[in-house]
Formats: structure tokens, C-alpha cells, sequence
């Protein structure tokens, strides 16, 4: 059944438990998801972001989501992940997506707060959630997980929330996206300041790469939504690394590549099933 992040995340937050957002590139990663999910009882966040439109398009993928969220027997919250751009942001929500998040965070303080409010008027008129985005959650492959200058404060957090009405805050505790170089420096204090300041749920970006401990650390803190991409690229890739190699020594012609799509899918939902348990969403749906 199609959600919004109000419907998910306000339980989670109640429940000291979290949702995970799996963003899918295709069919095969939406399978994945979709079934791990079904088979936990769990609700979950699926969409795509602005920079993987690239490896599927607004036109192919989102028919798809939606079509897999509304057939689903779980919650399932169709989210348009870190959108860049006014438009795209728009064309998200005009193809039906539940949700956006919409990222100006780059930007100076006050267009981050214009911006995101004006994002937030118009998809409240059309029955969607906005997450918006305040502090820097940045790049690992660029060394931003090292950096400690960047932590959202819960001054921060408050004036943005009541300047914007975002249904749900990412926030900068020391994480980054992508694949880390060295341990990140979570801080967990931060995120404790930010909890009692704020009602909002909480969503932390750059999850993939983290410790399980790291995960229940920050849901145990107030976390109510968790990003994962990375993983499950990791996961299908090795999936198919070691199909691939299994099928080297048969003669040339006779590779199969069902095998190799099936088995890239099976890694995928292990992931995705993994992850539910350990934030804790298996069961609540």
C-alpha cells in the first residue's frame, strides 16, 4: 500500500525503531525489496535519487515503484531521494511519488529555507511528505567523513523546521555518502541534543559502510529513518562476481545470464532482509 514518510516514520519514532530507504535503480533491486520487506511485515521507504537517474530514468522507474507500492500487503513510502532541483523535485511528485527530499543544503542558509518551504507547500497540497536536509552530510569518496566541522546544531534544526514544516530532517551527525575510508566519527551526543530539541523524525544519510552497532546506536538515539544504497550495489556486485566466476569453466556460449540476474537479486534482498532486522522494522507493518 502507497505511504507517505508521516505514516512510517511517526510509529518508528514512537517505537524507537527505524525505516529503511532502499533506493532502486531497477526492476531487479525493486524485486529484491519488495519481497524482503513482504516477507518481514516490515514498512519501507523505496525510491530513487536525483543521481541515479542516469541508471534509470523518471520514465521507467517510477511506474514501476509505484505500481510495486500499491500492490504491496506493507507500507510502502515511494520517495524521491535527494533532489537537487526544483524541477525534478516537481516532476517527482507530479508522477506520484508519496514523497521528496529535497536538498538545498549546498546552498546558502536562507535559499535553503526558502526553497525547501516552497517545496513543502506544494507537496503538502498534492498529499506528500518532504525530508529536508540541514548541515552537510557529504562525500567519502571526497574525505568528507573525517571532517568534524560540519554537525548540524539543534539551533539549526528548530529554526529550520519551523521556518520550512518538513515532515522529516536529515541531519549531520558524521556521516557521508558512499563507501568510507576510514571509520566515521559518529556524534552520538549530537544526535541526543538534536532528539530532545526537535519532534521531527530524524533520518540519517550515508549509511551504507556503517557498523551494526554504529545503526543501533543512532535509532536508540532517535534515528527514525536510515539510507542505504551503497550496500546493496556491494551486495549484487559480489553476487555476480561469484556467479560469473562459477560459471567460467563451461564452454563459451553456455553462460547463463538469468543465473547471474536471479543470484544478483537473491544478495540484494539479503541485504535489504539484514538491514530490516537490525533497524528493527521487521514485524511492524
Amino acid at each position: 500500500m502507497l505511504a507517505t514518510l508521516n505514516e512510517v516514520l511517526k510509529p518508528a519514532q514512537a517505537g524507537k525503531y527505524a525505516v529503511g530507504l532502499f533506493n532502486t535503480t531497477d526492476t531487479d533491486m525493486l524485486q529484491a525489496a519488495i519481497e524482503a520487506a513482504e516477507e518481514a511485515r516490515s514498512p519501507i521507504i523505496l525510491g530513487t535519487a536525483e543521481v541515479l537517474l542516469k541508471y534509470g530514468p523518471f520514465e521507467l522507474i517510477a511506474p514501476a515503484l509505484l505500481a510495486a507500492a500499491k500492490r504491496a500487503t506493507v507500507p510502502v513510502v515511494v520517495h524521491y531521494d535527494h533532489g537537487l532541483t526544483f524541477e525534478n523535485t516537481m516532476k517527482a511528485l507530479r508522477l506520484g511519488f508519496s514523497s521528496v527530499m529535497f536538498d538545498a543544503s549546498a546552498k546558502p542558509y536562507d535559499e535553503n529555507i526558502s526553497e525547501t518551504a516552497a517545496v513543502v507547500r506544494i507537496a503538502h497540497a498534492m498529499g506528500a511528505s518532504v525530508e529536508g536536509e540541514i548541515g552537510h552530510v557529504g562525500s567519502a569518496a571526497d574525505g568528507d567523513d573525517a571532517k568534524a566541522d560540519m554537525y548540524t546544531t539543534p539551533e539549526e534544526a528548530i529554526a529550520f523546521q519551523k521556518a520550512t514544516g518538513v515532515d522529516a530532517l536529515a541531519v549531520a551527525i558524521g556521516t557521508a555518502h558512499g563507501v568510507y575510508k576510514s571509520k566515521p566519527k559518529l556524534n552520538l551526543a549530537r544526535l541526543a541534543e538534536l532528539r530532545a530539541a526537535l519532534d521531527t523524525p530524524l533520518v540519517l544519510h550515508g549509511g551504507s559502510g556503517l557498523s551494526d552497532d554504529d545503526f543501533r546506536n543512532t535509532i536508540a538515539g532517535g534515528i527514525a529513518k536510515v539510507n542505504i544504497h551503497t550496500d546493496m550495489c556491494i551486495a549484487g556486485s559480489k553476487a555476480m562476481e561469484s556467479t560469473l566466476a562459477a560459471q567460467a569453466g563451461r564452454p563459451f556460449g553456455t553462460w547463463d545470464y538469468l543465473e547471474t540476474r536471479n543470484a544478483r537479486v537473491a544478495a540484494i534482498k539479503a541485504c535489504i532482509a539484514g538491514k530490516i532486522e537490525l533497524f528493527g522494522s521487521a514485524g511492524k507493518a
